[in-house]
């Protein structure tokens, strides 16, 4: 299994910040016919990520064409289990999206809306945030 995580990153423990507002940018359906929206703010690990795109490829099978529209940019750090408190940051863990709500997470053409809407629905299963179905505007 091939985990998104970037190539290279500016810094490598950054803080945590917080995430407030709608999303301005990617929050329309820019490519496919109908994309999966975020409802509430949220991170999404690229392991949530690569869960969500296999249910919908495995829903939408052959002819149809995906589009994941969030990438993993954030390090996040843990440290080692039963350790006592101080002694710096902990090691990096894994990578994060940072989402907002309107965020558009995955793209998809090729298929009736009954197929991605079930698509969607078991990709949003996989997902620790609220997300809908939207169809592209044109």
């Amino acid at each position: 299994m091939s985990l998104l995580q970037p190539r290279k990153v500016k810094w490598r423990k950054p803080q945590k910040g917080r995430t407030k507002g709608k999303a301005t940018r990617r929050n329309q359906v820019d490519f496919g016919e109908y994309g999966l929206q975020a409802l509430e703010p949220g991170r999404l690990t690229s392991r949530q990520i690569e869960a969500a795109r296999i249910a919908i490829v495995r829903e939408a099978k052959k002819g149809a064409k995906v589009w994941i529209r969030v990438f993993p940019h954030k390090p996040v750090t843990k440290k080692p289990a039963e350790t006592r408190m101080g002694k710096g940051k902990g090691d990096l863990d894994h990578y994060e999206a940072i989402v907002k709500p309107g965020h558009i997470l995955f793209e998809l053409a090729g298929v009736p809306e009954e197929v991605a809407a079930e698509a969607f629905r078991k990709a949003g299963h996989k997902l620790p945030i609220k997300t809908r179905l939207v169809k592209s505007v044109e």
